[in-house]
C-alpha cells in the first residue's frame, strides 16, 4: 500500500511559468494586460480561431457566449445531464430555460437523436459537452442546428487538444458558433483559474470583449499605461470576468507544454487499459474511432456493483483507504435538489445519465504521475476487485 496519498489530479507548473508570474509581480502589472493578450494570440494560433477571449473561468465564458448571441428569457437551451453544474447555471444566469437531452450510453456524450426530440419553438441553442475529452458527434449536431436555425456553444472544458475529422476542437464552425475552454487546476492546462471563448463571429467577439470588463469600451484595460487614455465609454452593463496577467503568464507556458501533457495522459490511459481491461467488475471508457483524438482530461470507468459486490462509493472508499484519490464526474445533474425542484426533473427522466452517474468514478490521471504512481493505482484497483472474487 502507498504511504503517501495520490490525488486524482495535480497540476504541473514549470519554473519558467513561475518566473513569468514573478516578472508580472515585479513589474506591477498584475491585472489584465499584455500577457493576457499574448496568451489569447497563442491560443488563437493553436486552435485556429480568429477570436479568442481570455476570461476568469469557463463558467464566465459560457455565460458571455450565451449573452453574445442574445440568449435570454423566453429562450430554451438544450444541454446534457452528464456535466458539471456550471453548464446549466450559465444558461440560468441569462434567464433562459435549460432543457436536458439524455446521453449516449457508450460515449457518455449528448445523443443527437435526443437533442432533436427536445427541440421546441423556444429552442435557441445547444450546448454539447465533450465529456472527458471525447468529441461529441458534431456533424450530427451541426446538421440539427442548421435545420432548426440554432446556435451551438461547445462546452470544451475537458477537450483542449481533442479533434474530430481533422478539425481541432475550438476551430470555427460558422457564425452561430462558439467554444469555451477551462483552465481550472484539474484541466489539461491551467491558469489556476481561467477560461477562453473562441469564435469566428466578430460581433460576438466584440460583445464578449466589452462584457467581460464592466461593459467598458475596448482598450480600457490599458488606461493606466503610458500609451493609454484615462477616458473610456461604458457601452452596456457588463461583468467582472477578465483574466489577470498573472494567470495568463501561467496559461501561456502551459499551452507550450500541451502536447507533452496530453501525450503523457494518453500513455497513462493506455497502461490502465492494458492492466485493467480484463477486470469483470469495471467497464472502461471505450476507444475512440480513428477519426477522433481524445484529450483524456479524465479516465472514467464504470463500476459494476452486481459483480464487484459493493457500490461505487464503497469502491472509492476502499481506494482512499489505500491512499488512492478518486472523484465523481458526474452525478446526473437533474438529481440535484435545486434543479429537481425548479424544473420538475426526477429520477427516471434521463435513464442513461442516471445509470452512468450511479457507477462512474475518475481514477488519477495527470501528467506528473510517475510510472510508480500508475502502478500503485492499478495494484489497488486489482486488489479490491480480486478481494471481491471478480478478477
Amino acid at each position: 500500500m502507498r504511504k503517501e496519498f495520490l490525488p486524482f489530479a495535480k497540476p504541473y507548473i514549470s519554473e519558467r511559468a513561475i518566473e513569468d508570474v514573478a516578472d508580472s509581480l515585479r513589474s506591477g502589472w498584475i491585472t489584465t494586460g499584455p500577457k493576457a493578450q499574448r496568451f489569447e494570440k497563442a491560443f488563437s494560433e493553436y486552435v485556429g480561431s480568429p477570436y479568442c477571449l481570455a476570461v476568469n473561468s469557463a463558467t464566465a465564458g459560457l455565460h458571455l457566449a450565451l449573452k453574445a448571441f442574445d440568449i435570454g428569457p423566453d429562450d430554451e437551451v438544450i444541454t446534457t445531464p452528464m456535466t458539471f453544474v456550471a453548464t446549466v447555471n450559465a444558461i440560468i444566469f441569462t434567464g433562459a430555460t435549460p432543457v436536458l437531452a439524455d446521453i449516449d450510453p457508450v460515449t457518455l456524450n449528448i445523443d443527437p437523436n435526443n437533442v432533436e426530440k427536445a427541440i421546441t419553438s423556444r429552442t435557441k441553442a445547444i450546448i454539447p459537452v465533450h465529456f472527458a475529452g471525447r468529441p461529441c458527434d458534431m456533424e450530427a449536431l451541426e446538421e440539427i442546428a442548421r435545420k432548426h436555425d440554432l446556435i451551438i456553444i461547445e462546452d470544451a472544458a475537458h477537450a483542449l487538444g481533442a479533434a474530430q475529422n481533422g478539425k481541432t476542437i475550438g476551430s470555427p464552425r460558422g457564425q452561430k458558433h462558439a467554444v469555451v475552454f477551462s483552465f481550472h487546476p484539474t484541466k489539461n492546462i491551467t491558469c489556476g483559474e481561467g477560461g477562453m471563448v473562441c469564435t469566428a463571429n466578430e460581433d460576438a467577439a466584440e460583445k464578449i470583449s466589452v462584457l467581460r470588463q464592466h461593459g467598458m469600451s475596448k482598450g480600457a484595460w490599458n488606461r493606466y499605461a503610458v500609451t493609454g487614455t484615462p477616458h473610456y465609454d461604458v457601452l452596456m452593463p457588463g461583468y467582472k470576468y477578465n483574466m489577470l496577467d498573472i494567470q495568463a503568464a501561467i496559461g501561456y507556458d502551459q499551452l507550450m507544454h500541451l502536447k507533452e501533457f496530453n501525450d503523457r495522459r494518453q500513455k497513462i490511459v493506455s497502461t490502465y487499459r492494458h492492466h485493467l481491461g480484463d477486470l469483470g467488475a469495471l467497464t472502461l471508457p471505450p476507444e475512440c474511432s480513428s477519426t477522433e483524438t481524445h484529450s483524456w482530461h479524465i479516465f472514467t470507468p464504470l463500476v459494476k456493483p452486481e459483480i464487484l459486490g459493493m457500490s461505487r462509493d464503497e469502491f472509492m472508499a476502499e481506494l482512499r483507504r489505500r491512499n488512492i484519490g478518486t472523484a465523481v464526474h458526474y452525478q446526473a445533474l437533474h438529481l440535484f435538489s435545486y434543479y429537481g425542484k425548479t424544473y420538475g426533473w426526477k429520477r427516471g427522466d434521463f435513464p442513461n445519465a442516471e445509470f452512468v452517474g450511479d457507477r462512474i468514478l475518475s481514477l488519477p490521471l495527470f501528467p506528473a504521475m510517475t510510472d510508480k504512481d500508475v502502478q500503485d493505482v492499478i495494484e489497488a484497483v486489482k486488489d479490491i476487485c480480486t478481494a471481491g472474487g471478480t478478477r
